[in-house]
């Protein structure tokens, strides 16, 4: 029997990360669609795309519950000519209570081969976080806090982010930092709002074909933040027809979501998740909804929404994979 050696190191390596990852988990904004929004995350994702990408997400968390997080991200992938770098760009609002929390970054990524195969990324990303928290929303448990005579903070903080990208035809790995300046930024008046650390991202994800048109996808997200639990979602994604997506994700001790999708055309994919709460919150929200518009600049309707002859690697040149693509 032939071996699958590029699924059995894939296996092997995310078995070996959620070993050493299994003790702890998660401040920056949470995901459920998280295989079609890797960039938002990890800077070295921006230059594996072959077509430039653009994508909006909105999340509404906790429905029902008021104040509860509200998420909305725009972002765009941009590949160099050269087939070795890129350069992405994201806009993330993140609201929860009388806070909100506004990200703006500039990616930059420069990939080699480590193989015939596989290549590997480099990514880093510079931006700034706005943070707003305006003390006259909501109802406070002691109003006579001192911190709250301020009536509204808005402070603009640094941040400084990288990751690694490793991928090939039907397999990824990826882990980030999305900001190593958390440690201290806050002055001793926010931090009273807000204790931040922090956050590793570890996500990995294998594509298996089915058939000439149906793929499954499972794909595993990781993100570890010290001092809280750690947060592990796994999910899997069916694709038939190169055109209906549907699967399901499960976060540990949290939610069970579904996942539909939709590719309308090569150019334009629309997505969708809905999450139910296992724990005790499902009892107060009637659940999260969220939603993702992509899409792929330069790439007509004419082609085949297969893979394109570029992921025939060229000697010299990096291999990259078509999309819509599953990561």
């Amino acid at each position: 029997m032939k071996c699958n050696c590029s699924a059995v190191s894939f296996v092997f390596v995310v078995l070996l990360m959620a070993t050493i990852w299994g003790l702890h988990a998660q401040k920056e904004p949470q995901y459920t669609q998280y295989m079609y929004n890797i960039g938002s995350f990890n800077p070295a994702y921006v230059g594996s795309v072959e077509y430039t990408e653009m994508a909006g997400l909105y999340r509404a968390q906790w429905i029902d519950i008021p104040g509860a997080p509200r998420t909305l991200r725009f972002g765009i992938n941009i590949p160099f000519e050269n087939e070795k770098m890129g350069m992405g760009f994201n806009v993330i609002s993140d609201a929860l209570g009388p806070a909100t929390q506004t990200y703006v970054d500039v990616a930059y990524s420069y990939q080699v081969n480590i193989s015939d195969e596989v290549l590997l990324s480099f990514g880093i990303d510079a931006g700034g976080s706005i943070l707003n928290v305006d003390f006259s929303e909501g109802n406070f448990q002691n109003p006579g806090e001192p911190i709250l005579d301020a009536n509204e903070i808005n402070n603009f903080y640094p941040t400084i982010g990288a990751g690694l990208f490793m991928y090939a035809e039907d397999w990824y790995l990826g882990l980030s930092i999305p900001n190593f300046l958390t440690e201290g930024i806050y002055n001793d008046e926010v931090a009273t709002v807000v204790d931040d650390k922090i956050q590793y991202n570890f996500i990995g994800g294998y594509v298996f074909q089915l058939s000439d048109r149906s793929k499954f996808k499972p794909a595993v997200l990781l993100n570890y933040l010290n001092g809280a639990p750690l947060n592990v979602n796994l999910s899997a994604n069916f694709q038939f027809l190169d055109a209906f997506t549907i699967g399901a994700n499960y976060r540990f001790d949290n939610a069970i979501s579904g996942l539909a999708g939709f590719q309308i055309s090569n150019s334009i994919y629309l997505g969708y998740s809905y999450d139910y709460n296992t724990n005790n919150l499902g009892e107060f929200n009637n659940g999260s909804h969220e939603a993702i518009l992509k899409f792929y600049l330069g790439r007509g309707d004419s082609g085949s929404s297969g893979r394109s002859n570029k992921n025939k690697k060229l000697k010299g040149k990096p291999k990259q994979i078509d999309s819509p693509r599953f990561f």
